[in-house]
């Protein structure tokens, strides 16, 4: 794959700023330089970043409608109404849920939870739900992760007697539902800081200001940012702010202590014993907490996420593992006949994106599989099949295309949508899919310029081998944790070449395991270059090459050594 690298250097007043601070706070200048780059450029904002504190959390309150929402928990909770919480099937919907419902069962035994059914009743709020709740004489409900459109829905709630408190974390209407409260950082009149809080995370700023209220010690709800470290990781929101803060101190309740229920899935990934990372929650625990959704019901996995006792949480994480492999089967399966259908019934050269619909697919792994066409075309892909006799999918987008909006253009042929810059749900009727098709290629045609189809590297610095000292290392380390908005730092260096023993390895000999040098240095730095066994002759006949790579602590027995991820090769 050709990818186009895009490095900016800095300009002479900023270089000397970068100076400055590093004497300043005796760091390299490199770490500065990746910080300022990062747009953190004052000694206050560095230190922040590199140690983030619980104390760096913005105030809840600040949030639209928080007063509101606390004052009515507050009545239900002096009334001995019964509440319900409410929170959509997929990972920051039922992290959410089981993290409010952990914390309000601590004060109340009258308190449930529900979960949608993703084939009976879809996406967000439903009437089934409501009914429930009526059922079972519900007088509030906590919507988690979705409501931030549902008026209907609302008013339907306020019809039986029930209010409804809205904790969201999606793009808003113009008009919003009849709630008692509409919690939103996305809301246009909100002054919170942070807009980009996972709906998890929504939900830990609503108890945080519960406890601020009621005078519960910051380190009664710490224990619930492992469920919020899960969320962000999930949920591919921005690892900046205050979810950078979120997610550090989550990470290590994760890998020192976490919930009975996380603590299975640990087990169960192989996980135990060890400091967990954001790619182990991204391809390891996030996968299978989801799978219970796509394949059965949501429920499960916040029962296994609020279960307290180990044994009980062990028996039910496997049943969510089981669901996992399932899961994984099919994915495998519906991606090969997208892929083969593509590539037997589209010029795929000559579109900007990809729409493609089968009614037998399963609707728990579309989104799943438009992931893989996007990262496969580089190009916006919208995965569709049929469920509950309505056409309903998910939408994955390149960075530049705004995929939400652009489905959001055609919400007048659409019967629900919702989601994000580079992730979005719809259901649209039948007789609409045609005319859906032809409005989203065009404003793909429109709106997908050349270059975003083109993958991307943005290289951070450029730097020696010889400048990959235990010390760089060391700085690196306070970068984590790593994610959207906040990557793994990625390096240039030029003229390298090889030190006499890169070799290939791996099936079908793909790979190349490199140990390289420049003129800075003689000592060879290792590296791994995947599927770039074209450049082996090259290096081998000793030709000098440029790389960029993010660099890495790998383990050999007791061992440890620096080793490079390399990126990309130009001759």
């Amino acid at each position: 794959m050709t990818y186009r690298w895009n490095y900016s250097i800095l300009t002479h007043d900023r270089k000397d700023k970068k100076n400055e601070l590093a004497k300043e706070l005796n760091l390299q200048p490199v770490l500065v330089e990746l910080l300022m780059k990062r747009g953190i450029d004052t000694a206050e904002g560095i230190m922040a970043y590199l140690y983030p504190a619980p104390d760096d959390l913005h105030d809840p309150f600040r949030l639209p409608d928080m007063d509101a929402a606390i004052r009515r928990i507050e009545q239900a909770l002096g009334n001995k109404e019964r509440i319900l919480v409410y929170g959509d099937y997929d990972v920051d919907g039922t992290t959410a849920v089981s993290l409010v419902y952990k914390f309000f069962r601590g004060i109340t035994s009258n308190i449930d939870y529900y979960i949608p059914d993703r084939y009976d009743e879809g996406y967000g709020i439903s009437f089934q739900g409501i009914d429930y709740a009526v059922e079972t004489g519900v007088k509030l409900i906590i919507s988690l992760d979705c409501g931030i459109k549902a008026i209907s829905k609302v008013e339907y709630a306020r019809e039986k007697g029930i209010d409804f408190i809205i904790c969201d974390h999606h793009m808003p209407d113009d008009r919003l539902p009849d709630a008692v409260a509409v919690v939103d950082a996305k809301r246009p009149d909100s002054v919170y800081p942070y807009s980009d809080l996972s709906g998890c995370g929504v939900g830990f700023k609503l108890v945080q200001a519960f406890s601020q209220r009621n005078g519960y010690p910051f380190s009664d709800i710490e224990p619930l940012l492992d469920l919020v470290a899960v969320s962000i990781a999930s949920d591919i929101v921005p690892l900046t702010g205050e979810n950078r803060v979120m997610m550090h101190h989550g990470l290590k309740k994760l890998s020192a202590n976490p919930g009975s229920g996380l603590r299975s899935i640990i087990e169960i990934c192989g996980l135990q014993r060890r400091k967990i990372t954001v790619s182990d929650i991204v391809f390891k625990i996030g996968p299978r907490i989801n799978a219970s959704g796509r394949m059965m019901n949501g429920k499960e996995a916040v029962a296994l996420m609020i279960e307290n006792n180990m044994t009980v949480a062990r028996e039910k994480g496997k049943n969510i593992d089981k669901y996992n492999e399932d899961r994984r089967e099919l994915d495998k399966r519906i991606t090969d006949e997208a892929f083969a259908y593509i590539e037997s019934n589209m010029d795929i050269a000559a579109r900007k994106s990809i729409v493609i619909y089968n009614e037998t697919w399963h609707k728990g792994v579309v989104g799943i599989v438009a992931s893989r066409l996007t990262e496969k075309y580089y190009r916006p892909a919208i995965v569709l099949t049929k469920s509950g006799g309505l056409i309903s999918g998910s939408a994955r987008s390149v960075p530049g295309f705004d995929v939400y909006k652009a489905i959001e253009s055609c919400r007048d042929i659409l019967e629900n949508f919702g989601g994000h810059t580079y992730a979005a749900g719809l259901t649209l009727r039948e007789e609409n899919l045609q005319a859906f098709t032809e409005r989203f290629n065009m404003l793909s045609t429109d709106g997908v310029e050349a270059r975003m189809m083109l993958p991307q590297i943005t290289v951070d610095a450029e730097i020696s081998l010889s400048q990959i000292t235990p010390e760089l290392i060391a700085g690196l380390d306070l970068f984590n944790p790593f994610g959207p908005e906040n990557e793994n730092p990625v390096f240039l260096t030029r003229d390298v070449y090889d030190a006499g023993g890169s070799r290939l390895v791996g099936k079908e000999s793909r790979h190349i395991r490199l140990e390289l040098v420049d003129k800075t240095t003689g000592s060879p730095v290792f590296g791994i270059a995947f599927s770039q066994h074209d450049f082996y002759r090259r290096i081998k006949a000793g030709h000098p090459v440029d790389i960029c790579y993010t660099l890495e602590e790998n383990r050999h027995g007791s061992n440890t050594f620096t080793q490079l991820i390399i990126r990309d090769i130009r001759i």
